[in-house]
């Protein structure tokens, strides 16, 4: 007998048997819930067999028999109303869990999100994809079948999603396509490092959704519940289907705020702020300006996060500001990363460490922000050094820049899209998923081994389109992506270190060295950053104009 836990007061199980009760009872389950039919197979004791023991050691017994592969609407509430009259913890049984584990999902459905309810039973090792749709339709089977289909579609209208479309549609210009997604706003995130360094205003990286998704693509703003690759349908919140030939999947990634105890209480005020949030990048600048001396603290999350570098971006703008006015020497430093090192890529690291120096940074490296106390002005670190105890640590600050833990979004991370970390899964150079071949990804949601930037999804939406279209013609993947991404790091007001790199962390500049050496700090970078990129995303990317990324083509061996 294997006793899985779906919540702190029920677990299910496959069949127990009479001498079990002993062990059940030790372990402090005090109700008991048969979903087993009596008769199912010839070594099945009875319930009355069971219920006889159970009641003996003062466990109090239900029956719900459920046939297998019949689990009806009402089955699901009466469950719950069982539930709800013995005492807990219950442990329930049928014969491997699964009708248990799936009563108990459709009973939740309404009371839970979707994405908790398939993380439990995922936990649990119960796979929930069968009635997934009941369970977005709030634990009852849906009775519409009106489906919306299109050739493509598309979630996520992010910076790589309004880019495959765009991409797309210039190549098959009569392509039925639909993005799904849910926000009004869109939003030029690499511009709100800027804006946290007084550079950029909040307004310059904001635009309507509806004024950027592609003429002829369907926008269905919704939000995803599930996924069902093996029916080709996307489970909509309100139990909508939509039916597809091809998915790609590029929904982003999730800001953890809530993973840092205290934090999303105090953010925005008492000296706490983030460039990862729009409304709160002013903030930054806003503390940044009125400093005159403390303790100013950085941090870093463990990998992965959207753009590595933006957590030193903050610091080194920061650093800049202080020093322009003569206050720097007032002003103590610490840049806390979970991290072991100031940047992945070892050639860019002189270039940034001599910054470090100028700015009399400290470098706290293995310091993991876990807890935040915005009125007392404190933060606690674990510090965890290899082959060293996890050493918990306070530090008081006057301002502290936070980079939020970042995961798969939940509805990712529980379906059948996702590896073991809840990352979608890809071949790394086609971006084709590993098991569906239909299902293509891109941007920071899929688990190849790149930066999560824009400048990543930029080249990474022409190799998807590029391989979609080469499939819809029956033939074999045509483009290949290289790793690339990039992370132009804010050194100064006026310079940058231009990091361009690929898997393997390979170097793959832009430019000609004489123009920019990406290794070193320089003005032509900056240029690039703050006057050229945000037009070449707004009216090149998001359009469909592929300006110096031309797909590699797969070389055949």
């Amino acid at each position: 007998m294997e006793i899985k836990r779906l919540t702190g007061g029920l677990s299910v199980s496959e069949q127990i048997l009479p001498a079990d009760l002993k062990a059940i009872k030790d372990a402090g389950f005090r109700a008991i819930i048969c979903n087993r039919p009596d008769g199912e197979g010839v070594d099945q004791p009875t319930f009355e067999e069971i219920s006889k023991v159970a009641q003996k050691a003062g466990i109090e017994t239900s029956y719900l028999p459920i046939v297998s592969g019949k689990v009806l609407d009402e089955d699901a509430g009466a469950f719950d109303a069982a539930l709800t009259e013995l005492p807990g913890p219950v442990l329930a049984y049928c014969r491997t869990g699964t009708r248990s584990a799936t009563l108990w999902s459709l009973s939740q459905a309404g009371q839970r999100s979707t994405a908790d309810i398939l993380a439990a039973t995922k936990a649990a090792g119960y796979d929930m994809g069968g009635v997934v749709r009941r369970i977005v339709n709030g634990g009852k089977t849906p009775t519409d079948t009106g489906d919306a289909s299109f050739e493509v579609v598309i979630v996520g209208a992010g910076a790589g999603g309004i880019a495959v479309a765009a991409s797309l549609k210039a190549r098959k210009p009569g392509l039925e396509v639909a993005i799904i997604d849910p926000a009004d706003v869109h939003y030029y995130q690499p511009g709100w490092t800027m804006g946290g360094g007084g550079i950029f205003e909040p307004q310059e990286t904001s635009r309507t959704m509806g004024s950027l998704i592609p003429k002829g693509v369907h926008w269905v703003k919704s939000a995803v519940a599930a996924f069902e690759p093996k029916n080709n349908a996307v489970i909509l919140d309100g139990c909508r289907v939509v039916k597809y030939k091809r998915l790609i999947v590029c929904p982003g990634l999730k800001l953890d705020w809530h993973k840092v105890e205290g934090l999303v209480e105090t953010l925005g005020q008492n000296g706490v702020t983030s460039n990862y949030r729009y409304d709160l990048a002013p903030y930054t600048w806003e503390l940044v300006s009125g400093m005159k001396g403390g303790r100013a603290i950085f941090t870093q999350p463990p990998m992965p996060i959207k753009c590595a570098g933006a957590p030193q971006k903050a610091m080194y703008l920061s650093g800049d500001a202080w020093h322009r006015r003569g206050v720097l020497k007032n002003i103590d430093i610490q840049f806390n990363n979970a991290g072991g090192a100031l940047f992945g890529v070892k050639d860019y690291v002189p270039a940034l460490m001599e910054y470090v120096k100028k700015y009399d940074a400290k470098l706290n490296f293995f310091h993991n922000l876990v807890a935040v106390d915005g009125p007392a002005r404190k933060a606690w670190f674990d510090v965890s050094k290899p082959d060293t105890p996890v050493e918990r640590v306070e530090m008081d600050f006057d301002m502290m820049h936070v980079c939020p833990p970042q995961t798969a979004p939940n509805f990712i991370r529980v379906s059948p899209l996702a590896d073991a970390a809840g990352w979608v899964e890809v071949d790394q150079a086609t971006l084709r998923h590993k098991t569906y071949d239909n299902i293509w990804s891109l941007g920071d949601v899929m688990n190849a081994p790149n930066a999560k930037t824009t400048a990543a999804a930029r080249i990474q939406a022409p190799v998807v389109a590029e391989n979609v279209v080469a499939d819809m013609r029956g033939g074999s993947p045509v483009a290949q992506y290289n790793g690339y991404g990039s992370c132009p790091l804010t050194v100064e007001r006026g310079k940058i270190v231009l990091a361009e790199f690929g898997y393997g962390g390979t170097l793959l500049p832009s430019f000609p060295t004489a123009i920019i050496d990406g290794t070193k700090p320089t003005r032509a970078a900056w240029f690039l950053k703050e006057k050229m990129l945000p037009p070449v995303y707004w009216k090149g990317m998001l359009k469909g104009r592929e300006w110096m990324v031309k797909p590699e083509k797969v070389t055949v061996s």
